[in-house]
């Protein structure tokens, strides 16, 4: 088992910059890869990035490419999402997601969920 809690979610304003981090316990960490996931009010929970267990690979959707970077300590058992040049569009909850298979975009692919973490962009 995998226990993942996220952190570092907020409220801020366009424009600005937060780093979500998701803290893992359980199962060997360096050996998952990982995943942010996010859920806007009224919509589906949607890919936004994802890494391999060596950070050798990431991936992101579209519209947070150049904005975003997922990162990984193994040492820690943290991966983190730094969120930069916010939008409103952005305002979801987050959830960082585990699994042993390689990085995807679909959330199948993931055994392990945090509970997530609110972030909420003003105009």
């Amino acid at each position: 088992q995998v226990q993942l809690v996220e952190s570092g979610g907020g409220l801020v304003q366009a424009g600005g910059s937060l780093r979500l981090s998701c803290a893992a316990s359980g199962r060997t960490f360096s050996s998952l890869s990982m995943g942010w996931f996010r859920q806007a009010p009224g919509k589906e929970r949607e890919f936004v990035a994802a890494i391999s267990w060596s950070a050798g690979n990431t991936y992101y959707t579209d519209s947070v490419k150049g904005r975003f970077t997922i990162s990984r300590d193994n040492a820690q058992n943290t991966v983190y999402l730094q969120m930069n040049s916010l939008k409103p569009e952005d305002t979801a909850v987050y959830y960082c997601a585990a699994g042993p298979r390689p990085p995807s975009t679909y959330q199948s692919a993931y055994n392990y969920w945090g509970r997530g973490t609110q972030v909420t962009v003003s105009s």
